[in-house]
């Protein structure tokens, strides 16, 4: 910052002076800064190559783990059953039979006009024993339906209309349901207390002419081999069997009249999209890395010709890394090409991927096939980690090298900053004694000049 010493007593202008100075003195800070600049968009391309390798390393060691290419379908011969696969399946054929869908149990009062016994007190006894007893604040059927809803007794209430009694007044039922379906979610509804149920002297609400029993709690079922000597039925709280087979779970409609048939097989379309998938993200790394090395020409327009190296070109490190990549995916696997399963290289140094092959070679030998590409997702998942292990990975280590060199170049732009400012400081200093200095001078000249008049003055007053 200039300290207002222009032209004082010289007219120089002294700011310009000092800031072209300055700029000079600048030039060594201003090309660190540019080198800076020009690192850091190199060390971002680096880390999200390395990005690129970290998911390709994740994503190839899936499938090269046990299991990791075991991709199945599942199909049912009727909509009485639908089947859901989970982790662990294996291919599987059954045949089941639909005899019984889950239900919750679901009772209806005799009609009424408000609760018989005042003030209401209501216990339900579930298949297992449990008693739950309900009180309600009043005889109103409303408040009996809150206060059941409001238990823990694992049923709902609803007041529903139920016409008018001989003298016109509207009457009311009360549908009481399981909140939950099975048999053991079936339950017994009673007018009295816990007390009076044990003491046998509490009523059923069934009992009641009028009442009914709509839905008996129940379990859904499904047999087995239905008319073999292995024949087995097996039983489920809702609609739903887990883990029926490993990785089979199944879900039950309707019922069926005749044995279903579900088969759990391979799906050669996902280990195909699969294949084809990992052979994508190594093309992206594969172009990637190639784009940013690539050494662009052009041509000025006195006909000069100028040449751009790109953001790898030269770098070892990456070029180490494509080559790694590239020869971990297509390299033989037990004398067989990778062709051979329809991963083929190409003349630019990536890889194409025939579908056709793929499907043709995985209908003749599906595990041959699998194995294969196991080997080449190892392979690849070995190149990629070597390169973005956070540790010991060469591309990790490069940037790890190239943020410190950022760093040291920052350090040396702050110490530029302060080294400046003093040469500022001093180049002020000096201009400002230059302005007092010539000041004075120029006062001595002033009085020399007033004092040379003043005796030229007086001698001529003496002639």
């Amino acid at each position: 910052m200039g300290m207002g010493i222009d032209g004082l007593t010289s007219g120089l202008d002294t700011t310009s002076i000092i800031n072209a100075l300055m700029n000079a003195e600048g030039i060594p800070q201003a090309q660190l800064k540019t080198k800076v600049s020009s690192d850091n968009y190199l060390l971002g391309a680096l880390q999200a190559l390395n990005a690129k390798f970290s998911a390709l390393a994740t994503q190839a060691s899936a499938l090269a783990a046990p299991g990791g290419l075991d991709k199945y379908q599942a199909a049912s011969s009727s909509p009485a059953i639908t089947a859901t696969l989970a982790p662990g399946a294996s291919p599987v054929s059954l045949d089941l039979t639909v005899t019984q869908l889950a239900q919750a149990q679901s009772i209806v009062t005799a009609p009424l006009q408000a609760w018989p016994s005042s003030p209401p007190v209501l216990t339900f006894v579930k298949a297992d024993g449990t008693k739950t007893e309900v009180t309600a604040a009043s005889g109103s059927l409303d408040d009996v339906a809150l206060a059941i809803n409001k238990s823990a007794a694992g049923v709902s209430a609803v007041k529903v209309a139920s016409g008018t009694a001989t003298d016109g007044t509207p009457q009311y039922r009360l549908q009481i349901t399981s909140t939950a379906t099975g048999a053991a979610n079936a339950f017994t509804a009673y007018d009295g207390s816990a007390a009076a149920v044990d003491a046998g002297t509490a009523a059923s609400l069934t009992s009641v002419p009028g009442a009914a029993v709509l839905r008996a709690g129940q379990d859904a079922q499904v047999t087995m081999w239905a008319g073999t000597p292995a024949e087995q039925t097996l039983a489920s709280a809702s609609n739903t069997f887990t883990a029926i087979a490993p990785g089979l779970d199944i879900t039950v409609q309707q019922l069926s009249p005749s044995p279903v048939t579900l088969t759990v097989t391979r799906d050669a379309g996902q280990v195909a999209a699969a294949a084809k998938d990992l052979t994508g993200s190594v093309n992206i790394i594969l172009g990637s890395i190639y784009t940013q090395s690539v050494v662009s020409a052009a041509t000025g327009g006195a006909g000069a010709g100028s040449v751009t190296a790109g953001l790898f070109t030269s770098n070892s490190t990456t070029a180490g890394a494509k080559d790694r990549l590239f020869t971990a995916a297509i390299a033989p696997v037990n004398g067989q090409s990778p062709a051979s399963i329809g991963i083929n290289s190409t003349k630019n140094g990536d890889l194409a991927f025939d579908a056709d092959a793929f499907a043709a070679a995985y209908a003749k030998d599906p595990a041959a096939v699998e194995a294969t590409l196991a080997v080449i997702a190892q392979r690849v998942a070995d190149a990629a980690k070597a390169v973005s292990d956070p540790y010991s990975g060469t591309l990790s280590q490069s940037v790890k090298g190239q943020q410190s060199v950022i760093d040291d170049l920052n350090g040396q732009i702050l110490k530029w900053d302060d080294r400046l400012a003093q040469r500022r400081g001093a180049l002020q200093s000096i201009y400002s004694n230059l302005e007092v200095q010539l000041g004075r001078m120029q006062s001595q000249q002033n009085w020399l000049s007033a004092q040379i008049s003043s005796l030229d003055s007086g001698s001529s007053q003496k002639k």
